[in-house]
Order: C-alpha cells, then structure tokens, then sequence
C-alpha cells in the first residue's frame, strides 16, 4: 500500500438532522471524486455539535447506530466503495453518546466508538461516556488499515494513542469541534510521532460556533535516512476555510519506519508504570464535576 488518502470534510453544519445528513452524502460523493479511500466527519456531524440543556430535548436529537441517518451512509460507502468515518449523537441510556462508526468499503460497521474523555466541565456532563478504545481492519480499497478513533478532548491524554498503538493501529481518526491552537495542534503531533502512526483530525470550520477549522494530519515519520535532521511529520494543515482536504498517508513509508525505529512499544518499561493505572485524583487536579467512583463507575 503505498498510500492512503483520507479525506478530511471540515464542514458547517445545517439546521436539521436532515440536512447534514444531505450534505454529508454530496460530500462523500465529492471525497471520491477526489480520489479518498476514506471520508472523515467532524465530531458529531448529526447535530452539528449541538447539545441540548433539556434532557429529554437532547434525547429527541440523538439517533441509534440502526437509523435511517447511519443506513444512508453504509448504502452510500458500498457503492462509493470507500470507507466512511461517521459522527453522530448515538441514542443510548441513560444519556445519549458521542460516537463514530467506521463504516467500511462493503457497508459494514467494523468499529463503533464512544468518546471516552467527556468534556464533563462542559456540555457533556449530559452525555453517557465510552468504555474503551477499539481498533479494527479496515478493508481499504488500497488494502487492510489497523485503524482505531479517538474524539477531540481524547487527544489530550497521552493514554488514548498510546493503547490503540498497542492495540495495533497504524491510522487513528480524530473527529473534532473545538479551536485547534498550536497547543492542541502539538498534542496531536506528539501523539503520531510518539506512537509512530497516522492521525487524522477534522474539525468544523471557522464560522460554526467554537471551532476555526485547521483540520491536520501527521504521518508520525520524525527521520528519514536521506534527511540531516528530523523533519515536521505535519501532512497537512487545512486552514480556517470549509472544504474537503485530501491528506496522502504514505502507509508503507509509515510501516518501515515502525519496523526500525525507536519509539512506539519498542523500548517501554511497563512494568514501572503502574500508577497510570492508580484510581485516585489528589490536589490540585480535583475537581468538583468529575464523575467517576473507583472501578470506572459513574456517579
């Protein structure tokens, strides 16, 4: 596989379920014309990040991984013969998810993921967390990807790459909807040259409340035999402006490297890490919203 094309759609979203789901079809459609063998959807594309005060109003907006809104999609990957990477607020219990399906070439789920790090000093103290990371193989029309998800404020925790690079993944989707600065531009960079992968992340553009576009992927190669130096692993910075970027992964650049060079899991010490896994939260991180009880369950 010498490359990859992810397409990143940076989009504003419509006023209705309805109508993103509208303009998300025309542009998967427009992904493929452009060459993609998959098309990225900012973070919860259904609703155009939108989440309601009112519970039951915010229920009312969300859709099962069985809807309509999904199905269109599935139909639309199979007979584009390109994956889909979807977003959407998932109906779930007690309170909806914040969730993207990989939807692959034949129209098939292969990977369901929740956002696992809620913003829970925010909106999404109203939403049911996810469980776990998830990679799967992805059947690209280039071949099989080891792809995992990871979702906005995920990024943020070293934790989140680092178990889906231990999980196997070489590429790792990021749908966003936040201002993408240099300081969280720089965490995704750390994230793909630290576990030596792909990342692509799609933000919404700059004119939809909170969000400035700036849709990035990184292939995580820092050293390259023929450079002096070690070289920006960034592919792509989209800019502020809606489009559908076209980011080139070299996969099989990106697989030689994790054969030979240093970082990854080649010379971890886990055995000395077992306080990332301590379940206690001192001074001065505690925070009144934090919701967890020991065990991993929520208050």
């Amino acid at each position: 596989m010498d490359s990859l094309k992810v397409a990143l759609l940076q989009l504003k979203p419509g006023e209705s379920i309805e109508e993103n789901l509208q303009k998300g079809l025309t542009a998967c459609r427009q992904a493929k014309e452009m060459g993609a063998d998959i098309a990225l959807f900012p973070e919860m594309w259904s609703v155009g990040y939108q989440i309601p005060e009112d519970i039951e109003e915010l229920k009312k907006t969300a859709v099962s991984a069985e809807s309509g809104f999904v199905r269109a999609y599935q139909a639309l990957a199979k007979e584009l013969d390109m994956a889909v990477a979807l977003t959407f607020l998932e109906s779930w219990e007690p309170l909806p998810r914040n969730t993207m399906v990989l939807i692959d070439r034949y129209g098939h789920n292969v990977l369901t993921y929740a956002k696992v790090h809620t913003c829970d000093f925010g909106e999404e103290c109203r939403l049911t967390p996810g469980n776990g990371f998830h990679v799967a193989d992805l059947d690209t029309a280039k071949g099989i990807v080891k792809t995992g998800a990871m979702i906005c404020y995920d990024r943020e925790f070293p934790e989140s790459a680092r178990i889906l690079m231990l999980k196997g993944a070489e590429l790792i989707l990021t749908p966003n909807a936040c201002p993408m600065e240099i300081n969280r531009i720089s965490q995704l960079r750390a994230r793909a040259y630290e576990n030596m992968l792909g990342i692509a992340t799609v933000n919404y553009p700059a004119g939809h409340p909170d969000c400035n576009g700036h849709s990035t992927a990184f292939d995580g190669i820092a050293y390259k035999p023929e450079l002096p130096a070690s070289r920006d692993t960034m592919l792509l910075d989209a800019g502020e402006k809606e489009g559908i970027y076209l980011a080139d992964f070299p996969m099989d650049e990106i697989r030689e490297y994790r054969s030979r060079e240093v970082h990854g899991n080649a010379y971890r010490r886990p055995d000395l890490y077992g306080i990332l896994t301590k379940d206690c939260v001192q001074e001065p991180f505690v925070r009144a919203d934090y919701r967890w009880k020991k065990n991993g369950e929520v208050r």
